[in-house]
């Protein structure tokens, strides 16, 4: 895509046939041009002062703050710690629907020397660590926040009712606690009289700027956390015979659990993935400790095959443990759904993406090993989660780097492709509905 065609999608947007009347077009088109500035300044702030998960409380404050200037009809705070849900009520009837944005940061380094770059640091597992919006949500909250003051300054022209849905601990809440979707889907974000029908998510991506991607059904994999912990006998790091060394041991079980995905289940079925991505033991280079722990992630898109894939991961590292004179515990939880989108729902808003973007960056994509926990949205209402492109079109796909990378950065000319989309969902779901 070359920049001239994301400005060509700007004119589909303001000349295509949309369900809304040409002076109401004229007056969002107005309305898109003065917020985009916002938007980027928002995005700004957020990515240099970010938080990690159930501890966004600038963000959390600034964003309520927001929507209480712009009047919205209820303004809740502190849902799932430091969530923050607005409703906007429109001047016609029609459905209720909500949109989403996550708002939670990293513990990472960031390396992109941006001005705007994170020096933020925060306590991740009783550590001391760095912080950094490396998976973009940032920009999620930006683009909400004005998709919010656009529909809040047009909402004579919004038929129906929207849930502004700034989620907390999309990256999973610290240990101990609750978080995420499913703790704000248990405190009623999707209750009440008249609960929402549809749902909306958006994520940045690198993909090339303002392109929408998308698939029907499963998108993006569901993910298990994985936890095992190996007992050994400790002994002298000279006498490894006279204890169990379990670093030796996990060693082990790290090569040998690779095995399982790429030759013990049928790949063909459907892809899974498992990831070692922590290990600890030990406290000296010469004694060999009693333990090790190691922490890691699994992703699977079919029931069956995560059901074997466990079995098997199981008796492997059972096998390998007593192989060796250990012991070895394997704990799998908080399992996160797929992540998808409804094939019906998808069809009905394709003309508002297509408006949003240009038809011709819209397109059907592949399916992702990277997990979201809107899966929990998904599993009560029909919900379409997509991919927005933040990439310049001129650099090389295998340059780009990948989310949770501590180079990861958007490009912001992509942001006002999201709020279009976001608010052409709230404008157009009622009549796409009805048709």
């Amino acid at each position: 895509m070359k920049l001239t065609r994301l400005s060509r999608a700007i004119l589909i947007f303001v000349f295509a046939a949309p369900a809304f009347a040409q002076d109401a077009r004229s007056t969002l088109e107005d309305a898109f041009a003065a917020v985009e500035p916002r938007v980027i300044e928002w995005r700004r702030d957020f990515h240099e002062h970010p938080e990690l998960s159930n501890r966004e409380f600038r963000t959390s404050a600034i964003v309520a703050e927001h929507l209480k200037r712009l009047k919205f009809d209820d303004v809740k705070t502190g849902v799932a710690h430091t969530g923050v849900v607005g409703t906007l009520v429109g001047g016609k009837p029609g459905p209720v629907i909500a949109l989403r944005a996550d708002m939670d940061a990293l513990p990472v380094l960031e390396q992109t020397g941006a001005p705007f770059a994170s020096k933020a640091r925060g306590e991740y597992q009783g550590n001391d660590v760095p912080v950094m919006h490396a998976c973009g949500h940032d920009t999620h909250i930006s683009m909400l926040m004005g998709a919010a003051e656009v529909l809040a300054n047009n909402r004579d022209q919004l038929a129906g009712t929207v849930k502004f849905i700034f989620q907390p601990a999309e990256e999973g809440p610290p240990a101990g606690e609750d978080g995420g979707a499913r703790m704000m889907i248990a405190e009623g974000v999707l209750d009440g009289p008249n609960p929402p029908e549809a749902i909306l998510g958006l994520h940045a991506w690198p993909g090339d700027i303002g392109t929408l991607i998308y698939k029907p059904n499963g998108f993006m994999a569901a993910a298990d956390g994985l936890q095992i912990n190996i007992v050994g006998k400790q002994t002298h790091g000279s006498s490894p015979w006279l204890g169990v060394d379990p670093i030796y041991v996990a060693a082990q079980v790290a090569t040998a659990i690779q095995g399982i995905p790429s030759r013990q289940l049928d790949i063909t079925k459907s892809p899974a993935v498992i990831t070692i991505g922590s290990i600890h033991g030990g406290v000296r280079g010469n004694i060999i400790p009693d333990e090790v722990e190691m922490q890691g992630t699994i992703r699977t898109f079919d029931a069956g095959v995560r059901e074997e894939l466990h079995t098997k991961l199981r008796r492997t590292v059972n096998a390998i443990a007593e192989a060796n004179g250990a012991t070895a515990t394997v704990t799998i939880e908080g399992s996160v759904p797929v992540t998808g989108n409804d094939p019906e729902l998808l069809g009905k808003m394709m003309p508002t993406f297509n408006r949003a973007a240009g038809a011709e960056n819209v397109h059907e994509g592949t399916r992702i090993m990277g997990a979201e926990d809107f899966s929990f949205y998904e599993e009560k209402i029909p919900g379409l989660f997509l991919l927005l492109g933040i990439n310049d079109p001129a650099t090389p796909v295998a340059d780009r780097p990948s989310n949770h990378s501590p180079l990861f950065i958007a490009d912001e000319r992509a942001l006002i492709i999201g709020v279009r989309a976001l608010v052409g969902f709230a404008m157009d779901y009622a009549a796409a509905s009805a048709d």
